[in-house]
């Protein structure tokens, strides 16, 4: 076993926490040499994949190793040097374990940004330092802010282009972060670097003294994993019914899934969703061990003390605390697929374990990321399209805002001929308020 790996097992073993974060840009801005420069330098890198990379470089006559490599697998990617595909790495160190989506900066790839960060707790939005804040840098903080990802940082990269110039650095941190906060993000840390040479990613730099914060690796370690999903509205929908129905466990009855949110305890009241039918939870069990409590993210099976019809798709929701159920879904969507979606579209809706016959009644409007502006009624929405939906299952579904849950507010569109995901949805508001929400809705019903 080579040192490297041994000391990635390590940091395996010592890191406690995990945080998901994604990468953003525009093409050239540097996002693959950020992300081969943070593994490298962090030593998250095998030896035959330096090794690989090195080869590479050499053949296309680079003296030294294209860090870009170590994320642009596909042949298309390496040949063009752009990210087409979001690829997602894992690393660790001794603070902290990391899951990466680096995603494409192209405007046709907008739809790889979106599946990279539905996930991410952090956003990483590079900026080339010579060009600033540019129509793709909004576009990118625009889908953040729709995400609802908590966290967001600001790599201007490319410094040393630039002469290391602190002037350049804060007038692109304050647009930015003034364009931001008007999406409603709700924190931006600005970080100048310079992937190419290494500076401020994983060392400080000894060239930009001006600047007092963390590098990219020590603000990663840091910054608090603030999703806590235990403290959400506790949700846990049913994947599976555990019916064994042997001599040792002729009675046996569990309904087995992932939480997704908050978490559950014995004896506690709950309620089954769509039916509403409520009972008390009995046991849990957790890798097939009684427990008195169990908390997102873990996949356990809980038993009821009622019997009553629970199948899979169900929600199990704390009594005091159930969502409404509804056949008239509002939401914010952005269109993933080839073929349009239109008025009058037959789709199938998947919500959590649920999937149920809908149809789209209306799109009200298309949202122009460049400006935030809206395109009213445009009667579909292509590839890359971020609108407004109106939706009408053919079931009542029990949804929450995206904005109080990303896991149960969220859903996807699926074209029931094939199995072609169309659409990822987020269900509410389009972005956080920066300001106190009006009182009423505009004439149409929507706010945006």
């Amino acid at each position: 076993m080579s040192t490297t790996t041994s000391t990635s097992a390590a940091f395996e073993l010592q890191a406690t926490t995990l945080l998901r974060f994604a990468t953003a840009g525009s093409v050239d801005d540097g996002k693959s040499t950020l992300v081969g420069r943070l593994l490298h330098d962090s030593k998250s890198v095998l030896s035959d994949q330096l090794e690989a990379v090195e080869r590479a470089s050499a053949s296309r006559g680079q003296e030294a190793p294209d860090l870009a490599l170590l994320t642009d697998g596909l042949r298309a990617e390496r040949e063009q040097g752009i990210t087409i595909d979001v690829a997602y790495r894992y690393f660790a160190t001794r603070k902290r374990r990391f899951i990466l989506a680096d995603t494409p900066g192209h405007v046709q790839y907008t739809r790889n940004m979106v599946t990279g960060a539905s996930t991410a707790e952090l956003t990483v939005i590079l900026v080339d330092a010579r060009n600033g804040v540019v129509e793709q840098t909004r576009r990118h903080a625009a889908i953040a802010a729709l995400l609802r990802v908590p966290h967001v940082v600001l790599a201007v990269n490319k410094m040393d282009l630039v002469d290391y110039r602190e002037s350049v650095f804060a007038a692109i941190a304050e647009e930015f972060t003034a364009y931001a906060t008007e999406l409603g993000v709700p924190e931006v840390t600005a970080i100048p670097i310079s992937a190419l040479a290494g500076d401020n990613v994983v060392e400080p730099s000894a060239v930009m003294d001006w600047y007092g914060g963390p590098t990219f690796l020590e603000h990663l370690e840091t910054v608090p994993v603030s999703h806590d999903l235990a403290h959400c509205h506790a949700r846990l929908p049913v994947q599976y019914v555990i019916r064994p129905q042997t001599a040792e466990h002729p009675d046996y009855r569990g309904y087995a899934g992932q939480i997704a949110a908050g978490s559950f305890r014995v004896g506690e009241r709950v309620t089954v969703l769509p039916s509403g039918r409520t009972t008390t939870i009995s046991a849990i069990d957790l890798l097939g061990v009684p427990v008195d409590v169990a908390w997102t993210t873990q996949s356990v099976t809980v038993l009821l003390a009622d019997d009553i019809d629970v199948s899979r798709g169900d929600l199990i929701v704390p009594a005091k605390d159930a969502p409404a159920t509804t056949q008239d879904v509002e939401a914010t969507v952005c269109h993933v697929a080839d073929q349009p979606l239109t008025v009058g579209h037959r789709v199938l809706l998947k919500h959590g374990t649920r999937t149920v016959k809908a149809i789209v009644r209306d799109i009200p409007s298309r949202l122009t990321l460049d400006d935030l502006s809206l395109h009213p009624h445009p009667g579909q929405l292509v590839a890359n399209d971020i609108g407004r939906v109106k939706i009408r299952t053919a079931e009542p579904l029990p949804v929450d805002s995206y904005a109080d849950s990303r896991r149960t507010g969220s859903f996807i569109l699926i074209d029931p001929a094939d199995g072609t995901t169309l659409t990822a949805g987020m269900v509410g508001e389009s972005f956080a308020a920066p300001e106190p929400v009006k009182d009423g809705p505009d004439d149409d019903g929507w706010d945006f």
